[in-house]
Order: structure tokens, then sequence, then C-alpha cells
């Protein structure tokens, strides 16, 4: 029985530091990647969906959720007012089917 929540607790803690769960900083020098968002799909690096629940975050596939606080999420971003100064390009999508990765290359970026 012990063996069996041991395991338990093992695969739920695994499941959710894979979790987007993100926080969005207020300063560059505080954020673990630099985000721009772009006005058209086929210029992002990821397609985006903002999901409204942390367990419905997804696993580095685009679907984030905005934490209230920096320690709960597993990646600090910061949103910058040019393309050239991002690390990430984004583009938010109005389903979740629709997230996904353009740019696999990037993807490093949110592990």
């Amino acid at each position: 029985m012990k063996t069996l929540i041991i395991a338990t607790v093992l695969v739920l803690t695994s499941v959710n530091s894979m979790a987007q769960k993100v926080y969005s900083v207020d300063s560059d020098y505080k954020a673990d990647v630099k985000v721009f968002v772009v006005d058209a799909d086929y210029k992002a690096d990821l397609l985006v969906y903002k999901v409204n629940a942390d367990y419905k975050a997804g696993d580095n596939n685009g679907k984030w959720f905005f934490t209230d606080a920096d320690y709960k999420a597993k990646k600090k971003v910061f949103f910058v007012d040019a393309d050239y100064k991002a690390d990430l390009k984004i583009f938010f999508v109005d389903s979740d089917y629709k997230a996904e990765w353009k740019d696999e290359s990037k993807m490093h970026l949110l592990y």
C-alpha cells in the first residue's frame, strides 16, 4: 500500500512540474523568457491557448495558465514591445486544439 501511495505522489508531482504555468513579470531581468505577441499565427514560434484552470495547463504544448504569483509558475515571462527583443514569438489562439509549436527549435525555452 505504501508503495502505491508513493508511486501515485511521484506521478502527480512529475505531471504537475511539466505544466505550463506562467507568470507575467513586470521587468525583463526577472523573466525566464521574453515574449512578443505577433499579429498573425504564421509569424509565431508558438500558438498559445490561455486556459482558465491550472489543471488544464499543457506540458509544453501551448496551453498556458497564468498564475497569480511567481512562485506558482513554472516559467516567468515578460512581454516585450518589439519582436527583435523577444526570445519567443507567440500568437494567442481561440481554441485549445489550435495550440502548438510552429518552431520546435525553441521548445527548450519552456522546459
